[in-house]
């Protein structure tokens, strides 16, 4: 029987596309383009959320 696993929430920055490759505008010898890979800040680029910790209650 296959265990149930709870999907994790999506990154709200980057809506699950963690890496983004940019055009710098040049090429390489080849005739290639040379890209940049940027990997989403908020998510490290993993493209989920982690979970918020649960608030925790001061006082009485």
């Amino acid at each position: 029987m296959p265990q149930h696993v709870r999907p994790l929430p999506v990154c709200r920055d980057c809506d699950g596309f963690a890496t983004a490759a940019i055009d710098t505008g040049t090429r390489h010898l080849d005739g290639t383009r040379a890209t940049l890979r940027v990997n989403c800040p908020a998510c490290q680029g993993t493209g989920h959320a982690t979970p918020a910790p649960a608030l925790t209650h001061a006082g009485r």
